[in-house]
């Protein structure tokens, strides 16, 4: 590539590239092929993924609804979107940029009729899920004192995000949660849900999963609609929504997934860790990408942190730095639970606005995030 006084004929037709620093840029030109960009905290992993998306639409490489970009909350889809159309100088119209479970309805809405529903199925709540629950529990005379609905459920929903319709669910996990009728129940639960022509949160990525195993014409048509997919907080992610990804990434393997190993902390939601752990593997000749450099964080905080998580051997390594001064020596305060922790860290806050201090000057406004 020919270079300027430094300058690369990339920067020249797509300047904001020179915004990145060497590992972050790396990781937006990286298109092709399977790719794992391991973001430690504070090192401008949205920045990152909004660029990339840019760079795809701006670079020609795919236009707006041939990019499946995934996010975890409405609030980051949100922020995603205002970001690129920034970066662009005009909002993006017709693109697939949302949460798994929007994105995994939009999908099924069009297929729904495969599965016994229609086009304009209902998404059930929390509270109507409940209701549904305890009236089976109900007509099946379980008592609900003991196996109250929302532990049913819950247990419902865990099997949901391992991918498990009902009868690929042992009789041995389900042990004698419901008096040992916990499965004919999430049968039964399923039954009524599609004669009400409707849906639960963890039906919209297992009915898109059997519509992909199911009918190989669905999937196809996902497979040429979708060029690029990009995956935020790729850590977090389940084991039905690890499937869903790796069905539809299985045809052009472009899927770049951005997460941190260190981070993560929704187990209690069906969150595997394993499944960043092992990307490499599920995907031979897969490029893994560090963004090491930190932006928030003084660089006591980075060491101190960095030698507590050391300690952790389910991860793949990183080592976060940074170019700001050494800062201030790290306190340590010992405190009875989060609610306590909560409580000071406000003070601390508090305090500090109080000295005449402004948020904006603070490392809490991070200039690459």
């Amino acid at each position: 590539m020919s270079q300027t006084l430094g300058i690369t004929a990339d920067d020249l037709r797509y300047p904001y590239l020179a915004a990145l620093n060497e590992a972050q840029r790396e990781a937006v030109q990286a298109l092709d092929g399977p790719v794992l960009v391991l973001a430690g905290a504070g090192t401008g992993k949205t920045r990152v993924l909004t660029t990339r998306l840019a760079h795809l639409l701006i670079s020609g490489r795919a236009a707006p609804g041939q990019v499946l970009a995934v996010t975890f909350t409405n609030r980051a889809a949100r922020e995603m979107k205002d970001r690129v159309a920034a970066l662009l100088g005009r909002p993006v119209e017709g693109w697939w940029l949302g949460t798994f479970h929007a994105l995994a309805a939009r999908m099924l809405r069009e297929d729904a009729e495969r599965l016994g529903l229609k086009p304009n199925f209902t998404i059930l709540d929390t509270d109507d899920q409940l209701r549904l629950v305890k009236q089976l529990l109900e007509a099946e005379q379980v008592d609900t004192k003991k196996w109250p609905a929302r532990a049913v459920l819950g247990a419902i929903q865990r099997w949901k995000d391992r991918a498990l319709t009902p009868d690929k669910v042992s009789a041995g996990e389900a042990g004698d949660l419901a008096g040992g009728r916990a499965l004919a129940l999430y049968a039964a639960y399923q039954d009524r849900l599609r004669t009400l022509n409707a849906c639960d949160f963890g039906d919209l990525l297992l009915h898109s999963l059997g519509l992909f195993q199911d009918h190989p014409d669905v999937l196809a048509k996902a497979h040429s609609r979708f060029r690029y997919i990009l995956v935020d907080e790729y850590q977090d992610t389940n084991v039905a929504q690890y499937l869903w990804l790796r069905l539809l990434a299985q045809a052009r393997h472009n899927l770049c997934c951005v997460g941190d190993d260190d981070q993560s902390i929704y187990g209690w939601r069906g969150a595997e860790v394993d499944n960043i752990l092992r990307f490499e593997q599920d995907l031979p000749g897969a490029r893994v990408i560090r963004l090491e450099r930190n932006y928030r964080s003084t660089g006591r905080i980075l060491a101190a942190a960095s030698g507590l998580i050391a300690h952790n051997e389910g991860r793949l390594g990183k080592t976060l730095w940074t170019e700001d001064a050494e800062g201030d020596p790290v306190r340590l305060r010992g405190l009875w639970d989060g609610e306590a922790e909560a409580r000071f860290v406000g003070e601390e806050i508090v305090a500090w606005l109080r000295q005449g201090h402004k948020l904006s000057e603070s490392r809490w406004a991070c200039p690459t995030g």
